[in-house]
């Protein structure tokens, strides 16, 4: 069985859960898939929230309202048969109703995940009955009734399996099983979400859980490119990547993936293919545990980069420095980028300026400490092992009119990281692309 994953433009319109819906059915074999809210549907549910928050009822029935109407007039376009439109219409009333209820009551933030939580049962609750109109056997599983996450808000993949499993047993010979991305219950049994990768989480998990053929990421791009599409022309798709690949892409700037959503799949052996709902020939991006050996495969830039260097002669031979280096930020739960060392000094790169001020005090009573901001990270990522002599020669040589600050390579045999100016991003990627790709 294959798990497909759709995004919130995927599904934003009822013609394109009608294009949806196509896909899903092309094979004729059973598939498990993944809906995210509809697009635009969970900035409106953050908009009553932060109403609600506010102590402001009539701002949030009045985002309510305009929500509801969008959703009725997608019934109109969506359903053909009279008793579909009913029945969904009724269900939108409840769902309105319940989104209403909110109004009344205390708001903390466990209201606000429970609306929140709303846009993904919308989505699935409409695609399951054009489906079910359409003749497909199709049936919707609730998320919430399978997905947990434990005490360290880590998702509990045993508990995944052995709840899914069950529920699948209850619902054999379905063409179609659909459930919500993102959503889940927490330890305690309150509904939650699982933040980092959304439903590309959600899609993983499952995918790990059923032992999957395969699992699928469906968005409005074909795949990861070799370099950011916004700032570098006629960028190409990378058709093959190892898991690592994709997850230093992703971490430092692919916007298409999150990087650990992707971990369940690659524990498991599953290939992950990202692909386009707009263009469902396209061969996309497959990410495997396979490595392309010789080949550097793309280039991703992380903007809003901040560097801080600590100076210290009692550094020298001084054990414990860097422990009590690192556990400021630990304190203050900012996640360092990059670091470089020598005798006298620590470089280091962050991208969260939360705690910066309480971060540069600390680090005064170890050293003299210098701050650079606006600066961006550059990833150069492929088959980077040290052994492939020359490979990291022709990066250099392709940064070689570029101001670079720090330069990260040995941490891993995928990636060589630049750290730069953000005004001399443009080039660099630009740069990079001509000797590297072209």
């Amino acid at each position: 069985m294959k798990v497909m994953k759709f995004g919130g433009t995927s599904v934003g319109t009822p013609q394109r859960m009608k294009e949806v819906t196509n896909l899903v059915t092309k094979s004729g074999e059973p598939v498990f898939v993944v809906l995210s809210a509809m697009s635009g549907t969970t900035n409106s549910l953050v908009e009553i929230s932060d109403y609600l928050y506010k102590k402001n009822p009539d701002g949030a029935n009045e985002v309510i309202n305009k929500l509801e109407q969008k959703y009725l007039r997608h019934i109109e376009e969506l359903y053909s048969t009279d008793e579909t439109r009913t029945a969904t219409r009724d269900f939108l009333r409840e769902e309105f109703q319940f989104l209403r209820s909110f109004t009344k009551e205390l708001f903390t933030s466990f209201e606000e995940k429970s609306i929140v939580a709303q846009g993904e049962m919308l989505s699935t609750n409409m695609v399951v009955n054009y489906m079910k109109e359409q003749g497909i056997k199709a049936v919707l599983l609730n998320a919430l009734d399978f997905m947990r996450t434990d005490k360290n808000a880590e998702p509990d993949p045993v508990y995944i399996k052995e709840k899914l499993h069950a529920i699948m047993e209850q619902n054999p010979d379905q063409q179609v099983y659909i459930t919500q991305g993102f959503i889940c219950r927490n330890a305690y049994g309150e509904i939650d979400n699982l933040q980092r990768g959304g439903s590309d989480y959600t899609a993983s998990l499952i995918g790990a859980a059923l032992n999957a053929e395969e699992i699928q990421i469906w968005t409005d791009i074909d795949g990861m490119h070799n370099n950011d599409p916004r700032v570098v022309d006629k960028t190409q798709p990378v058709h093959q990547l190892h898991f690592e690949e994709a997850a230093e892409l992703a971490y430092f700037g692919a916007k298409i993936l999150h990087p650990t959503c992707v971990q369940p799949a690659k524990y498991a052996g599953i290939p992950v293919r990202l692909l386009n709902t707009m263009d469902p020939d396209a061969e996309g991006t497959t990410i495997s545990n396979a490595t392309e050996y010789g080949k550097i495969k793309a280039v991703a830039a992380k903007d809003n980069i901040i560097a801080i260097k600590i100076k210290s002669s009692r550094m020298l031979l001084a054990t414990g420095f860097l422990r009590k280096v690192f556990e400021i930020f630990e304190s203050y739960q900012t996640p360092i980028d990059m670091v470089c060392t020598s005798e006298v000094g620590v470089s280091m790169s962050i991208d969260n300026s939360a705690h910066l001020g309480e971060i540069v005090d600390e680090l005064k009573k170890y050293g003299t400490v210098t701050v650079d901001t606006g600066m961006c990270v550059i990833c150069v990522v492929g088959d980077l092992d040290w052994s492939n002599i020359g490979f990291e020669t022709r990066v250099m040589d392709a940064m070689k009119d570029i101001p670079v600050r720090m330069i990260s390579y040995g941490g891993s045999n995928y990636n060589i990281s630049f750290l730069i100016r953000e005004e001399d991003k443009k080039r660099a990627l630009q740069s990079l692309s001509d000797n590297l790709f072209k």
